[in-house]
């Protein structure tokens, strides 16, 4: 927008260019963050696809190139454009996206649907966001590897250097992920920015010389293609769904960014910029289909090809470490939700929310990453597994949203019905293609992703039976603080200020019950506080906390809940801090406190409440829980823990 004659009006009239500014900041830090998968699918798409080694090959003939790459055009239009960009990106859960947030709008509305329909899309939620972490293993060894693998274009001899410099770039990756992305975020932009003008311009250039390629983008070449040759069509759309790999980072990316950056991004400079490099690859095996061994490099002038495999290399590393970081964004929301332990999590930006470091997950996928490129050792044979990943959280992504949309905006089932099953059978025949490559490879994130599913639900199982035990074990608190003041003659009372962490206000600390019975003694001021999270992603500060005098207000106990989004870090002592000394019965001296944990050790009991594997599977995830005192942020000088045994 032209801004004309702002230098003759005041200060208060040229705010609005300052807003813009701002804006124009959020779409190139978009390009940089949200479109690095997605905007380097162009470097391995139609190679794969034309892959002669592939189990079930695609010819290469006039009418095929057409049709593939219609397909290619109308599969991004469809899932990306229509499906993400259009429909999923409406339904936020206050600002954030992605399945993770389209679980928690499930759990929100659960008192509003039948109990098994919100489990079973829950569930399904969470097998699509175990899925993702197929994803982010494969990614950043597919994408690194198609870049690296230009130097076979420049210099033949070169080959063999391919696997161990992927390797070298993937442990730097992870090795500099502890120093968080907010310094390198500021290069991501431009880098991205420089990436999609040079494929969009090498795109052009092989239009220029074959401009009837452009037919291509008629909708009659990519059904023709899979009406008149479904058996050929059908196995290429395994290679197709390569060109919408990372759209899900258009969604989940959108708390970042908001809906109009990504929208304006996608439509000014990532479309376009695909879809000319797609259609000039193509025009460009037209012209002699020997160029299939690596259509995107050699669309490029001799001159620009080492530039252009460094830039690859660059726009590669970008795409996994968006990936990488969606990842760890995944792991701690799910930790927050209590699908996984509690982890250690570090904040890596101080103005940008979901850029976190979660280490377990960083060195895990380190390791997974390494070995899918030495098993593997070349972009077209990870493809294979690529695709299935990408199909299932597509296709969860499609279903979740359509059940939102009934719930939350009471969209008429007529249209729902005619959307759903446009889209779904879409999707569906994407899995479908994808499931003939299960013995090629497709079986390995499938094997992530159950794998991934069966430890969150175990998890969550088992976190429910040891809470109902130790309810039990904890008793009422109500009862308690009556055993408290009818027991004053024989309980002594300490000065200072002791706080203990519960799980609510029914039941009493464990810690506390072992102070009195073993100790026989309590502190003048006893806080019990409660961290809760709430499924959304941030909380107001206004409603932070909620205190209660638990029945009476001179006996200096109180009870304190915290509320706090699963997007934000708890910190016990800082909102303690905040609150009024008038409403926990006086000031709680927090310089000297004293904060008491349970920590609950897990045996293996007899109870048919789990699968005896199940229960080995509970215990051993549960050593990777994070120390109590760093998650709440509590003093370690100060922190006092005190055992339990629960038997599972």
């Amino acid at each position: 927008m032209v801004d004309r004659g702002s230098a003759a009006r005041p200060p208060e009239a040229r705010r609005p260019s300052a807003y813009d500014t701002a804006r124009l900041g959020l779409v190139v830090g978009a390009l940089g963050v949200v479109f690095g998968d997605i905007g380097t699918s162009p470097i391995y798409t139609l190679q794969t696809v034309f892959n002669p080694r592939d189990p079930h090959p695609v010819p290469v003939t006039t009418e095929n190139v057409y049709g593939v790459v219609s397909l290619v055009f109308w599969s991004v239009v469809i899932i990306v454009m229509v499906t993400y960009v259009l429909l999923a990106m409406r339904a936020d859960n206050d600002g954030e996206g992605g399945i993770m947030a389209l679980i928690t709008l499930l759990r929100r509305w659960n008192s509003q649907q039948g109990r098994r329909t919100t489990a079973a899309l829950a569930a399904l939620g969470i097998l699509g966001a175990s899925l993702f972490f197929g994803d982010s293993m494969i990614t950043p060894a597919i994408s690194v590897l198609s870049a690296v693998e230009g130097l076979k274009v420049v210099e033949p001899s070169l080959e063999s250097a391919v696997v161990p410099i992927t390797a070298a770039i993937i442990v730097v990756l992870f090795v500099v992920q502890r120093r968080g992305t907010a310094a390198v975020g500021r290069v991501f932009g431009p880098v991205m920015i420089a990436w999609f003008l040079a494929i969009g311009a090498c795109g052009v250039l092989g239009i220029v010389d074959h401009p009837e390629i452009l037919r291509a983008l008629s909708p009659s070449y990519a059904l023709g293609f899979l009406y008149g040759h479904f058996g050929t069509a059908f196995f290429a759309l395994a290679a197709v769904v390569l060109a919408v790999t990372g759209a899900e980072a258009l969604y989940a990316d959108m708390g970042h960014f908001g809906r109009r950056s990504i929208t304006r991004a996608w439509l000014v400079l990532v479309f376009p910029a695909c879809v000319l490099s797609y259609l000039g690859q193509g025009a460009l095996i037209l012209a002699d289909p020997r160029n299939i061994s690596s259509p995107f490099f050699l669309l490029t002038p001799d001159w620009g090809r080492l530039p252009m495999v460094l830039l690859a290399t660059a726009a590669t590393v970008i795409a996994s470490q968006a990936v990488i970081t969606g990842a760890y964004s995944v792991a701690s929301q799910a930790a927050q939700l209590g699908y996984l332990p509690r982890l250690r999590i570090a904040y890596t930006s101080e103005s940008t929310m979901g850029q976190v470091y979660v280490p377990w997950v960083n060195w895990l996928l380190m390791v997974s990453v390494l070995t899918l490129i030495f098993a593997f050792r070349s972009s077209t044979a990870l493809a294979f597994a690529f695709g299935m990943a990408v199909t299932g959280t597509i296709t969860i992504t499609t279903l979740l949203f359509f059940h939102v949309a009934r719930a939350k905006w009471g969209t008429p089932v007529w249209l729902l019905t005619i959307g759903a099953t446009a889209l779904l059978l879409v999707d569906l025949l994407f899995v479908a293609a994808n499931l003939t490559k299960l013995v090629h490879g497709a079986w390995l994130p499938l094997l992530i992703g159950l794998t991934v599913f069966t430890i969150m639900t175990t998890w969550q199982r088992g976190r429910e039976l040891v809470t109902a035990e130790r309810v039990r074990l904890e008793g009422s608190l109500s009862e308690f603080i009556e055993q408290l003041r009818g027991g004053r003659a024989t309980l002594l009372r300490v000065p200072g200020t002791a706080v203990f962490l519960n799980r609510g206000r029914q039941t009493a600390p464990l810690a506390l019950r072992a102070n009195v019975q073993h100790n026989h003694v309590r502190h003048d001021h006893v806080v019990i506080l409660s961290i809760e999270t709430e499924p959304v992603p941030r909380v107001p500060a206004d409603e932070r906390t909620v205190i209660d005098d638990l029945g009476y207000a001179d006996d200096g106990i109180v009870y304190v809940a915290a509320r706090f989004g699963y997007m934000e870090t708890p910190d016990a002592p800082g909102t303690l801090a905040m609150l009024d000394p008038a409403r926990t019965e006086g000031r709680l001296r927090l310089d000297e406190a004293s904060y008491f944990l349970s920590k609950i050790e897990l045996r293996r009991g007899t109870a048919t409440t789990m699968a005896p594997w199940r229960k080995r599977l509970f215990i051993a995830t549960s050593y990777i829980t994070a120390d109590a005192a760093e998650y709440f942020g509590l003093p370690r000088d100060r922190t006092v823990i005190m055992g339990s045994r629960i038997e599972v």
